[in-house]
């Protein structure tokens, strides 16, 4: 029997030099940012709410979860709005780069390597246009532990 071959739609951004991925199918939209309404306490995870047609929806700073600095004045910044665990979260990002479209079998697994660099919220990685992006597996992003997202909804 002939397998067939898959192709999967990933959208691309950045956060400063480093590429990731995301499953087209997973983003519901991408939007500029939006003024955003602080949370009760400081989280580590969360930057606060946009009010987004009605719906409120959380941050994530894609670059403190990463433990990567700040973005500079200079980044024009955008939100990926993302199906997560039933729920609704917007991820900040420096930059939505382009659409690919890889074949399954082009995806290469991440590196099995020391954990807290990151490399648990990846996929796989992929090179397209010799530019390597890592696939994030957006899922992993929170933990059930970290935070209840339906607890910040209206």
């Amino acid at each position: 029997m002939k397998k067939e071959l898959q192709n999967i739609e990933l959208a691309c951004f950045s956060l400063g030099d480093r590429l990731f991925a995301v499953d087209i199918m997973r983003i519901k939209e991408i939007i500029l940012p939006q003024k955003l309404a602080g949370l009760p306490r400081e989280s580590d995870l969360l930057e606060g709410v946009i009010n987004l047609r009605g719906e409120l929806i959380p941050v994530m700073d894609m670059r403190h979860r990463f433990g990567m600095p700040k973005a500079g004045e200079h980044v024009p910044g955008r939100l990926l709005i993302v199906s997560l665990q039933g729920q609704m979260l917007a991820l900040a990002v420096d930059d939505v780069q382009e659409v690919i479209t890889v074949l399954a079998g082009e995806i290469k697994p991440a590196p099995d390597i020391a954990e807290g660099i990151g490399m648990e919220y990846v996929l796989g990685m992929c090179l397209s246009r010799d530019q390597m992006f890592m696939i994030l597996d957006i899922d992993s992003l929170l933990a059930p532990s970290d935070v209840r997202l339906e607890s910040l909804r209206g």
